[in-house]
């Protein structure tokens, strides 16, 4: 006999061998521990690649029993066909049908660059009651009881805030409110919500704007109010490291001790860890940059609970990717950040403030394209227009009362000498541009009256509003600024056309300024036109939607056509990396999965 023919019938005797064996035993039920031992060598090699989990391998022996009962019966009836064929043909046919079920229930991994939404799966989170009572006391033994909330009037504070540009739908709430005490302790709580894919929502002083932490997946919201320490100064290497409740007003009334300041001001009440989150900048931009020029190193906890650390404290490092950038900007979308290392720099010793008026908002905004195109090198430049500064004297909150038309704010640091030079170049240039008035102060208690205006800018908006039907819109862009007085006027006389009450206030030396607009219930729609066009206005003048409030809820759909489908699509890919699960700030800065039918504005 040839070897192929041996071979064949000795294939043949082991399939029959196997067949038998695995479909009968003495009570004519296959015994799973007999096949466990008599085939273990067989499964390791090669099942044992396929089964993953018991209870698909118990699945899948229930299934082979009844096909291979169908092999024996259909041994006996083909006749003409060789034995060993026939389980030889229904094995390789259960293998296949298996794989092909594998792929289709979980699909290969996509090799592509981007995601684009049409191909973005939903996230699957587990907000069940039973769910999230379990993980109640999972959270309990990582952080405490006592640092665990589920209080309505919490909940309700944690999900928005009377001067956001998002209102907060009733189901924008987290189930609760849980307050860590260290790194440590936010990757517990981390990996409770990993395990049992509950989302989350990052809280750091609750000054955010465009719906930063509405909670629109339920879920918990990290509240880092008690990681509020200034950990180390490092007076030497002009650094600071800080955990992300540090308020930057409360840093730089530490740091005036040792003669230094942080420069970013956003604005009363922003923390750390929302500044980082929103890459925010503030009055001292023009001069100093903004939150990513003054970022070393971040201690960023993942959505699975992995402690990482960007970098090293060098003020230069060429060292892989920029991670720390990375974080910056991404709104707790991509991690939370639970330490900060911040570069600080010497407080100026002689500061001084000028404040000039114009006729009209267009001549202010021009004299801001003449100082920055004469290089003059000032701290900040700050445009109220002529609503904003009648505001400002009906609220009654500064020492003085003001000329209510368009005026600029100027803040000079340096020498003596070198302050005193630049206040002269100023006046010359405002002048030229047509200004009516012009006085600087003459010591540090005078600019801060004079400064005083610029941050009541907000709240004197605010206290025009007459009852709960009342709210405020702050919406800001950012374009060259060279287009600068074109949107301004723009958008001054967009807003007069809607008969709502809207002022205009912004850091103007970097081309970036915010519309402040007061509406009521019924003319919500109004507003939202009105910021639209405001947005589209910016971009169409190769702008940006926002320059320092960041995406949030409110302007996620405007990033396609401020950067393009595929710089988006990148970003969507950049989430599911790292955070497959989607549990971090999920809905903010880019969509996650199809918007409903009319809830995107027309372009």
């Amino acid at each position: 006999m040839s070897p192929t023919l041996i071979q064949r019938g000795l294939l043949r005797s082991r399939c029959l061998e196997l067949a038998e064996r695995r479909v009968y035993t003495r009570s004519g039920v296959l015994s799973r521990r007999a096949y466990a031992t008599e085939d273990k060598a067989e499964r390791e090699s090669f099942k044992g690649q396929l089964y993953q989990s018991t209870n698909e391998r118990v699945e899948r022996e229930r299934e082979q029993q009844a096909r291979y009962a169908q092999a024996r019966e259909a041994q006996k009836q083909a006749r003409g066909t060789p034995a060993w064929l026939v389980p030889f043909v229904l094995t390789v046919g259960v293998l296949g049908g298996w794989y092909a079920g594998q792929r289709k229930s979980t699909g290969l991994p996509s090799t592509a660059s981007t995601v684009p939404l049409s191909q973005a799966i939903p996230p699957q989170h587990d907000t069940a009651p039973a769910t999230l009572q379990a993980a109640w006391a999972d959270f309990k033994v990582v952080v405490g009881e006592e640092n665990i909330s589920t209080q309505a009037d919490e909940l309700k504070s944690h999900s928005g805030s009377e001067w956001s540009s998002y209102p907060s739908l009733p189901e924008d709430q987290p189930f609760a409110v849980i307050r860590p005490g260290s790194t440590e302790e936010v990757s517990g709580v981390m990996k409770v919500c990993h395990k049992r894919r509950i989302p989350v929502t990052a809280y750091s002083g609750g000054t955010a704007l465009e719906g930063h932490f509405a909670a629109t997946r339920g879920g918990i919201c990290i509240d880092f109010s008690r990681m509020d320490q200034i950990l180390a100064l490092h007076q030497e290497d002009l650094d600071v490291v800080v955990q992300p409740a540090v308020g930057w007003e409360t840093l730089n009334e530490e740091l005036a001790e040792h003669q230094l300041f942080f420069p970013p001001d956003p604005g009363p009440g922003a923390m750390i860890g929302g500044m980082v989150g929103t890459g925010c900048s503030g009055t001292n931009a023009y001069r100093y940059g903004t939150m990513k020029d003054w970022v070393l190193s971040l201690t960023v906890v993942m959505a699975d609970g992995t402690i990482i650390k960007t970098k090293q404290r060098p003020r230069k490092s060429s060292a892989g990717y920029d991670l720390t950038r990375t974080f910056i900007g991404s709104e707790g979308t991509l991690g939370l950040v639970t330490e900060a290392v911040l570069k600080v720099t010497p407080l100026p010793q002689n500061i001084r403030v000028a404040v000039c008026t114009f006729p009209t908002i267009r001549e202010a905004a021009n004299c801001v394209f003449s100082v920055v195109g004469a290089g003059v090198p000032i701290a900040a430049i700050e445009i109220l227009d002529d609503v904003q500064m009648r505001c400002i004297n009906e609220a009654g909150n500064t020492s003085r009362s003001w000329k209510e038309a368009p005026t600029l704010f100027f803040k000079f640091s340096g020498t003596p000498t070198s302050v005193k030079e630049h206040i002269s170049m100023v006046q010359s240039l405002a002048k030229k541009a047509n200004s009516k008035t012009f006085e600087f102060a003459r010591n540090k208690e005078e600019g801060d009256e004079l400064w005083s205006a610029r941050k009541e800018a907000l709240w004197s908006v605010m206290a025009q509003k007459k009852d709960q039907t009342d709210h405020v819109w702050t919406t800001d862009v950012a374009v060259p600024i060279s287009r600068l007085a074109d949107i301004i006027e723009e958008t001054k006389e967009d807003i007069a056309k809607s008969g709502l009450m809207g002022a205009i206030v912004g850091h103007v030396g970097d081309g970036n300024f915010h519309s402040i607009i007061l509406y009521n219930d019924r003319e919500h729609d109004v507003a939202d036109s009105l910021v639209h066009r405001m947005v589209k206005r910016a971009i169409e003048m190769e702008g940006t939607a926002t320059g320092e409030h960041g995406v949030g809820l409110v302007k996620r759909d405007y990033l396609p056509h401020e950067i393009g489908d595929g710089a988006v699509d990148l970003m969507r890919k950049m989430k599911q990396a790292f955070d497959p699960l989607c549990l971090l700030n999920c809905d903010k800065i880019v969509r996650v999965q199809k918007p409903k039918a009319g809830e995107v504005q027309e372009w």
